[in-house]
């Protein structure tokens, strides 16, 4: 574990400066995953799958009929398919389907959607397939995966695997991100009918809307066997490459890396004596608007009011006690206790080059 500043260092494999999913053509490089290891071809005896899909997210209702004939058009047999309109299905479709014995289940959804699985799929021996249909869709982002349902159904009729990271806030599974501060604001004028009708400008039209309203507060930190006191605007608990839909957490993050990556952005209106003042503020949003700049390609990491760290466990407390936002859920209040699930995820992913 490494407190302070870390050089910059090469950019990530996934690493771009524009908005995420830019058009692209057919000549370009795809995505490369953010792992270590490179997927591992699964063996062919997992038999049918299921698929379950979320058609509350942006898009996932046409996307549910699309996925069934891609997947049968790639001899993918899918034994049951689920279109949830409504979250609280998820819970007793997924005991359903697993009571059977099936080994693969197919997902469809945003990241809040892929976390809400995974909490009854660690421990078990099956393989999830991601298909991307949120906002964000961070999770398909770090693994490599493209944002439409056709080469998402690639990846999985390909067949090849990883195991990846969980992180754990509190016992409570999540595959990008916690995050502290304006984060949790964002996280929470994201309504499903804002992201419906601002697409992926639904981030930066909430986080300005937020703005105006934001404090400093005071975490102390517990990271494995150091501390650390800040004033801040934003902690950010990272268990892949990327949050927020396309901000990089760090530009060393990895899905596999068996570590936490966390930022943590400092009130400069604290330290200059200006907290709570009119220009304090305006200090404040500037190195905010100068990290989000920077966050987009990983290089956040070279502003003065930015602390990196990595470490395997993490305790949070805040004065005052703030909501703890993962993957796009509020999921409660700090104190909260956060840590890695190593390899606890087996996903397909895009075959290695």
């Amino acid at each position: 574990m490494a407190f302070g500043r870390h050089p910059p260092g090469p950019a990530g494999p996934l690493d771009s400066e524009c908005t995420p999913f830019p058009a692209r053509s057919k000549e370009e490089v795809p995505l490369e995953p953010a792992l270590i290891e490179p997927p591992r071809r699964l063996a062919p005896d997992d038999g049918p799958a299921a698929l379950v899909v979320n058609t509350q997210s942006r898009s996932g209702r046409e996307a549910y009929a699309l996925a069934r004939e891609a997947l049968a058009s790639r001899g993918v047999i899918v034994a049951e398919s689920h279109a949830l309109s409504k979250s609280g299905r998820l819970r007793r479709v997924l005991e359903q389907v697993l009571g059977k014995g099936t080994r693969r289940i197919i997902v469809g959804g945003g990241d809040g959607t892929l976390s809400g699985v995974v909490a009854h799929l660690l421990g078990r021996d099956v393989t999830l397939g991601v298909l991307p249909l949120g906002t964000g869709n961070d999770f398909a982002r770090s693994l490599g995966i493209e944002p439409d349902v056709e080469s998402a159904c690639d990846v999985i009729a390909r067949g090849y695997t990883a195991r990846v990271d969980v992180g754990l806030a509190n016992g409570r599974p999540f595959l990008n991100a916690a995050s502290l501060g304006l984060a949790s604001a964002i996280a929470r004028r994201l309504t499903k009918q804002l992201k419906q009708r601002a697409g992926k400008l639904a981030y930066p039209v909430a986080a300005a809307a937020e703005a105006k309203d934001l404090r400093p507060f005071r975490i102390r930190i517990k990271a494995d066997d150091q501390e650390l006191e800040l004033d801040v605007l934003q902690l950010v608990v990272g268990n892949g490459l990327y949050h927020g839909a396309g901000n990089m957490v760090a530009p060393d993050a990895r899905l596999d890396d068996r570590r936490l990556h966390v930022y943590a952005v400092s009130a400069p209106s604290t330290t200059s004596g200006r907290d709570g003042t009119g220009l304090g503020q305006l200090q404040d949003l500037a190195t905010l608007a100068r990290v989000a700049l920077a966050v987009r390609s990983g290089e956040h990491g070279e502003n003065p009011a930015v602390t990196s760290l990595r470490a395997v466990r993490l305790y949070v407390e805040a004065t005052p006690a703030q909501e703890v936002n993962a993957d796009g859920e509020l999921v409660g209040l700090t104190p909260m206790r956060f840590e890695v699930a190593p390899a606890a995820l087996r996903v397909y992913a895009p075959a290695p080059a």
